[in-house]
């Protein structure tokens, strides 16, 4: 065989061998599959609330002293600039429109997350503002976090770069609904119009 015919066959076998590989390399990728283990995800804790006791301006207020009664509890704090205002003024609309029977099955906590800032006094003058039934109630940095995470509520301080020392909280803007026995039931969203907010409340206070 002369060498040039022998030198284009070798370079044709090593172009088809070369394609055939391409082929089972390509084959592999698209259609071979590993059993791969599964990785569990890990499941959201699911928020328990529970009892707690914070400090108003009239003295302690203990969770538990509103058993009998449905409870509202709404984490935020006075210096606020948005969130905190329109969630609590629908909210106190709502409120409003309960009739005396059913108010007087319902109360609400107005719980400071800025205890640096929101003394008791403060907190007492904020929420009555709004309605004359929310207590503003606050306590330490480390009883704040613990009640938080058990409720499912967030909250961070952030620091406003063109305002000094300053500082804004983001926070959680759900208001969380207790049971007359203590139980976490559920929330009411952010800014939910009064007529919603009160015909939740009621639906609340008919299953309970």
């Amino acid at each position: 065989m002369p060498l040039m015919l022998k030198e284009k066959t070798q370079e044709r076998l090593l172009a088809l061998v070369a394609a055939i590989l391409v082929a089972a390399v390509l084959g592999l990728a698209l259609f071979w599959q590993p059993d791969i283990p599964e990785i569990p995800m890990p499941r959201a804790s699911v928020p328990s609330g529970g009892d707690f006791v914070l400090q108003s301006a009239d003295g302690p207020v203990d969770l538990r002293d509103f058993r009998g009664r449905l409870t509202l509890v709404y984490f935020g704090y006075t210096f606020c600039p948005d969130v905190c205002p329109t969630s609590l003024a629908a909210t106190s609309e709502g409120l409003k429109q309960l009739t005396p029977d059913e108010a007087a099955r319902v109360a609400m906590l107005f719980v400071s997350v800025d205890p640096e800032r929101d003394t008791p006094a403060r907190l007492k003058e904020y929420a009555q503002f709004f309605h004359p039934g929310i207590i503003g109630v606050t306590g330490k940095p480390e009883e704040l976090a613990g009640i938080a995470r058990r409720y499912g509520a967030f909250y961070a301080r952030e620091a406003i770069a063109t305002a000094g020392d300053g500082y804004v909280v983001d926070h959680t803007s759900d208001t969380y609904v207790v049971g007359p026995d203590g139980r976490l039931l559920g929330k009411i969203g952010h800014a939910t119009p009064p007529g919603e907010v009160v015909a939740t409340i009621r639906n609340y206070l008919k299953q309970n």
